[in-house]
C-alpha cells in the first residue's frame, strides 16, 4: 500500500466518507463533520501511521486534504502532489 492509499484510508477513518469524495474541495468548510475533534483525530492517525511528530504550526494548518498532502510531502512522507 502506498503513502497516499494510507492518507486516504486515514481521511475515510476518521470522517467516515468513501475515498471517491477526497480532492481539493475536501476542507474543513465543505465538509459539515470537520471539527477541532476530527481534526485532532485526523493528525494523531497521521503521527502514528507515518512514524512523524507534527509541530503545532502543522496541525493548525490540517484544515483540507490538499493541505495535509501538502505537509506530508514537506516532511517527506509523500512525494511531490
Amino acid at each position: 500500500m502506498t503513502n497516499l492509499e494510507k492518507l486516504n484510508n486515514i481521511f475515510v477513518e476518521v470522517f467516515a466518507i468513501d475515498a471517491t469524495v477526497l480532492g481539493d474541495g475536501f476542507d474543513k468548510t465543505s465538509v459539515d463533520s470537520w471539527d477541532s475533534i476530527h481534526q485532532l483525530s485526523l493528525t494523531s492517525a497521521l503521527e502514528d501511521e507515518f512514524d512523524i511528530m507534527m509541530d503545532a504550526e502543522d496541525i493548525l494548518a490540517c484544515t483540507s486534504y490538499s493541505n495535509v498532502k501538502s505537509i506530508l510531502t514537506k516532511m517527506g512522507v509523500l512525494e511531490i502532489c
